[in-house]
């Protein structure tokens, strides 16, 4: 008989081993979709894609592919039965949609794995990295506040009326979908505050979900998560969860990662995973992001190795940051490189 637990467990430790020791995940979904012309002006956000021009995030996919990242976070993160039905779409072309999600990064990754056997016909690969290696795909859940649209993922207050079994029941049916839809793992991601952590965690155990997720919360301050809630007590939740294979920070500014590091090293054995936004401030108000308040790629892939000396297992970007970045980040992990061309 196997072991389930064991299994989950060994998923992350064996998926780094054969990365070199670092894994890279992806960077920013939204503004390279809308560098490729679309309009994501809408509750939606980049979901809205999967309705309009499903070929742009499969080609962002494989771009990020291309730029030597080894983990695709799908484009479901503001994807929700809930959203999809008031704008008026059915129970199952929700359902589908979401599948969906999962459906395009799965043919991104089998483009991309098509490619590299082909190589480039006149051996220049165009600074492209066209390296077989294993390649996740992480179907992504948002949060809550997400779903509202209204900012309110970055502050995590979401008042007295939502409940553990409210968020539990918000996010049931999405969670089974994903896990069902050839997903090798669920990423809850930018999880804003200790209950939202704690109704995904039970809802793993009791939808008995069989892939493993990693949780991810986000910090405005470098020392709490943004609604205030203890990021000692998060990751904690994360450390106790027999699904949770990896547990870090995303969307959050890279000033703030390595004192987050630390904290998190504190309470988990697992894995850790960090991949902030460029630094940049948004403007809930006007719906965008403040220019000229982030920093470039050549700073961010400065921090990328002092956060892998003191602890970080999985490094990529989140908003703003760029297939440029994460070609940075490839670059700048050298051990890597050289661990992975002994293949």
């Amino acid at each position: 008989m196997s072991n389930p637990a064991a299994e989950t467990s060994s998923f992350m430790t064996d998926f780094l081993r054969q990365s070199g020791g670092v894994a890279i995940i992806d960077g920013g979904l939204a503004t390279e979709l809308e560098r490729h012309g679309a309009d994501l002006n809408d509750p939606l956000w980049s979901a809205k894609c999967l309705l309009t021009s499903p070929h742009l995030v499969r080609a962002v996919h494989l771009d990020y592919l291309e730029a030597g990242a080894d983990i695709i976070i799908t484009a479901s993160y503001q994807a929700t039965i809930q959203g999809f039905e008031a704008k008026g779409f059915s129970r199952g072309d929700s359902e589908a949609l979401l599948r969906k999600c999962v459906v395009i990064a799965c043919e991104a990754r089998d483009i991309y794995y098509g490619r590299c056997r082909e190589g480039s016909p006149d051996g220049s690969d165009d600074g492209r990295v066209l390296k077989h290696r294993p390649i996740l795909v992480a179907a992504s859940v948002g949060s809550y506040g997400a779903y509202l649209a209204d900012g309110s993922e970055y502050s995590g207050n979401y008042g007295d009326a939502i409940t553990l079994e409210t968020l539990k029941d918000f996010h049931r049916r999405r969670v089974q979908i994903l896990a069902e839809s050839g997903a090798d793992l669920i990423a809850f991601e930018t999880v804003p505050n200790k209950v939202e952590a704690q109704a995904y965690a039970e809802l793993l155990e009791e939808e008995d979900i069989k892939i493993p997720a990693w949780f991810s919360f986000n910090s405005k301050d470098g020392i709490n998560v943004v609604s205030g809630d203890s990021l000692l007590e998060c990751a904690s939740i994360a450390e106790s969860c027999k699904n949770a294979v990896a547990v870090g920070i995303n969307c959050t500014p890279p000033r703030f990662i390595h004192e987050l590091i630390l904290s998190i090293k504190k309470v988990t054995t697992k894995p850790i995973l960090i991949y902030p936004n460029s630094g940049e401030s948004y403007d809930g108000d006007r719906k965008e992001w403040v220019q000229n308040t982030g920093i470039s790629d050549q700073d961010f892939v400065s921090y990328v190795n002092k956060w892998c000396e003191i602890g970080a297992a999985l490094v990529g970007g989140c908003c703003r940051t760029t297939p440029h970045t994460i070609r940075a980040i490839y670059k700048t992990l050298p051990n890597r490189s050289a661990a992975l061309s002994s293949q």
